[in-house]
């Protein structure tokens, strides 16, 4: 194997020259010179994958005196420069896109538990509010359903419910809190695991 081949020159540390075959650079497009065209720079405003091929010297001068902006109005600049902000893409305001208050895939309104009735499709003002009355819009799997069933509490069951029940059993079922009694404490298993169960799968 020669060590001196051209294949290796692109990894080498200090090539002393690059012996690559090089592509026929096309002569700057600047009318009158014949440097090599070694940047591009775009036409103008609608044409941005369109370029001009320049040589480092016209590329300058044509980067001096372009204006993007030179034809749009000054409202037309502002809207561009707020959509630029975003990318250029579409946005919404939050909940702007459910504000009809219906869960997405049905024809029901949800119940509101914003402040006033206002709208609440992602029921964010009822997870604030941690009302233990709320019946949250879930699917309950069997694994769920047999949880809430160990804690005694109806598939339904809101945050503050499950965390107050779970309290409840455990004071009941502690050895520490009822005399020292350990014929509960199998019960009492079963009520922690209901209960990490239900909160890792973030029903409370």
């Amino acid at each position: 194997m020669k060590l001196n081949s051209s294949i290796f020159d692109s990894i080498r540390v200090k090539p002393s020259k690059d012996r690559r075959r090089k592509a026929d650079q096309p002569r700057c497009e600047k009318p009158g010179c014949d440097n090599a065209a070694t940047n591009k720079a775009p036409k103008n405003q609608g044409r941005e994958n369109d370029y001009w091929h320049f040589c480092v010297e016209h590329t300058r001068e044509y980067n001096h005196s372009y204006n993007f902006f030179k034809d749009m109005s000054v409202d037309d600049v502002a809207k561009y420069q707020a959509d630029a902000r975003t990318g250029h893409r579409p946005t919404w305001k939050l909940g702007e896109r459910g504000a009809s208050g219906r869960k997405p895939g049905t024809g029901k309104a949800r119940r509101s538990s914003a402040p006033g009735g206002a709208d609440d499709p992602f029921g964010v003002f009822g997870e604030a509010g941690g009302s233990a009355k709320e019946q949250p819009n879930r699917t309950v799997h069997n694994a769920a359903r047999k949880a809430f069933d160990q804690l005694g509490l109806d598939d339904n069951a809101g945050k503050v419910e499950i965390k107050a029940k779970f309290k409840e059993l455990v004071k009941r079922h502690h050895p520490d809190l009822n005399g020292g009694d350990r014929s509960l404490e199998d019960r009492l298993r079963e009520i922690i695991t209901a209960y990490n169960y239900l909160k890792s799968a973030g029903y409370c």
